[in-house]
Order: structure tokens, then C-alpha cells, then sequence
């Protein structure tokens, strides 16, 4: 079932999840679908009964760096989250919509408890036995959606800063992997890295051979 988004970050899905008997309830979200280089990152957060009074949050991408890092540190410290990711291989061979499932699905597996009910931003995991809520627009209407989009984003931008260091000239801790002109140029003189999605117009168009 897909529903409509409210406006702004509620905590009303994971209530009436709770109410329906479901104990453990996760929000996942995803982040780097759209760049050329890098892995996609997926969180999951479970949604205790009292963390969203504790730790507001926001859609991640209405939020500063800096905000950013000092909320999912929070988050980790007071909710139970985990990490799941799909690698720039699985990427290329598995297509991108798949390697989201795939990423989505790892960070639900590596939470310390299983939910029995998740909150997920536009996406369905078919092949995971868990009762499922596709929300449009869920980072900006769920709060665990929204907590696990901020984790995400948080640890997907340390991972490229990482790479810029290991593949210096491309760009990559200030663009993130998206295909900026910046980006773009550095991949026509350079050449792609083995971080880069060969799959991904333009590599696959006009870049490699």
C-alpha cells in the first residue's frame, strides 16, 4: 500500500503501527541513487515509543552538514540504527533499483532487533516477509523514515570522503559522486575510478570504450 505524505515529520505512522500490535517498528531509507560513483547507503532506525520526543528530526536534506552530523550522532547514541550498503559492483550488475532493495534490505537484517513492521520512502522490498508502509515522500512525513535518511546520508558522505582521498581529482567529497560539471570534466580527463558506476550514463555512453 502507498499512501500520501503529510507535510512535515510526524511520528503518526509508527503510532498507528504500534496501536495495530506491531512491538518493533523500523523506518529505512536510502541515499546516492542518483550519483556516478560511490555505493547507494541504506539506514534503518527502529522507532521506540519515546524517541521522537527525545530527538526531532527533519528531512536530511533541509539540514546543514553540520546539523546533520550532530543529529545522526544522536540518533545512534539514543535508537537502535544499522547500516546496510550495495556496492558500486552490485550496482553495475544487479541495475540501481535492485541494489536499493538490496542495500535497504541489509540494514533491516542488521538491526539488534527484527521489526515486524517498516516504514519505507516509496520503495517495497518484495522478497522480505515483513509487513511494509511505502510512503511518498516519507523522508519529509515519517519520523523513522526521516531518522534513517539522516544516518544514511551522514554515513554515505564519510564513505566518499574516504574515496576523494583514495582517488584524488575527481572531486568527490565536495560533489558526493553526482555528476556535477566539476565531476564531469574530471572524468574525462582522468578516466573513471573503480569507485565509478560504469553502468551509469555517461560512463557507459561516452567514456569508456
Amino acid at each position: 500500500m502507498t499512501e500520501a505524505a503529510p507535510l512535515r515529520p510526524s511520528y503518526e505512522y509508527e503510532q498507528a503501527l504500534h496501536a495495530a500490535g506491531h512491538e518493533v517498528v523500523a523506518g529505512v531509507d536510502e541515499v546516492g541513487r542518483g550519483p556516478l560513483a560511490g555505493p547507494v547507503v541504506a539506514a534503518a532506525v527502529i522507532a521506540t515509543p519515546d524517541a521522537p520526543f527525545h530527538t526531532p528530526v527533519a528531512d536530511s536534506k533541509q539540514l546543514t552538514p553540520a546539523a546533520r552530523q550532530r543529529l545522526a550522532a544522536e540518533l545512534i547514541e539514543r535508537v537502535p540504527c544499522a547500516l546496510g550498503l550495495a556496492t558500486v559492483a552490485e550496482i553495475d550488475a544487479f541495475g540501481i533499483a535492485a541494489a536499493t532493495r538490496l542495500a535497504m534490505t541489509r540494514a533491516i537484517l542488521a538491526l539488534p532487533r527484527r521489526p515486524t513492521a517498516v516504514l519505507i520512502d516509496a520503495v517495497r522490498l518484495p522478497h522480505l516477509p515483513i509487513e511494509q508502509r511505502s510512503i511518498i515522500h516519507g523522508d519529509a512525513a515519517c519520523w523513522a523514515i526521516a531518522a534513517a535518511s539522516v544516518v544514511a546520508k551522514v554515513e554515505r558522505d564519510r564513505l566518499m570522503d574516504e574515496l576523494d582521498r583514495r582517488y584524488p581529482g575527481y572531486g568527490l567529497a565536495r560533489h558526493k559522486g553526482y555528476g556535477t560539471p566539476e565531476h564531469l570534466a574530471a572524468l574525462a580527463r582522468l578516466g573513471p575510478s573503480p569507485e565509478h558506476r560504469r553502468s551509469f550514463a555517461p560512463l557507459r555512453l561516452t567514456l569508456l570504450p
